[in-house]
């Protein structure tokens, strides 16, 4: 009988070590599924941190991008204001050059209307002047 009690024992002895063994291997895996969770958690945050830079780099682009646009419209303008500033310009200087030409062209005609005028009493005056000739001899 005590061959069976230490078959027994052996026995119980021999399950025991098959539990813990179960047991042992089910903490590994726990630990091991915890682990590989915590490195998926990890990876997850870490691939999250680089969505957000990348799209916070995607929302500066886009922003400067903007400004650019921005500003090329802006100079646009500026260089269309500029030309027509310089057509106003051109336009301006050829007014006062057409109104001194004007000035001048009238003067040159009030100039010619009084040589007409000294022609017309010069040829009365010679006209005048002969025919007193003519009475003094007589």
């Amino acid at each position: 009988m005590r061959e069976y009690i230490s078959l027994h024992v052996v026995y119980a002895n021999m399950h025991t070590q098959q539990l813990t063994a179960i047991h042992c291997n089910t903490l590994q895996h726990t630990h091991t599924h915890n682990f590989i969770t915590h490195l998926c958690v990890k990876k997850a945050r870490n691939t999250l941190q680089h969505t957000s830079t990348h799209c916070n780099t995607h929302t500066h682009t886009a922003t400067h991008c903007n400004t650019l646009q921005h500003t090329a419209t802006h100079c646009h303008t500026l260089q269309h204001t500029a030309i027509h500033c310089n057509t106003l310009q051109h336009t301006a200087t050829h007014c006062y050059t057409l109104k001194h030409t004007a000035t001048h062209c009238k003067t040159l005609q009030n100039t010619a209307t009084h040589c007409n005028t000294l022609q017309h009493t010069a040829t009365r005056c010679n006209t005048l002047l002969h025919t007193a000739t003519n009475c003094n001899t007589l």
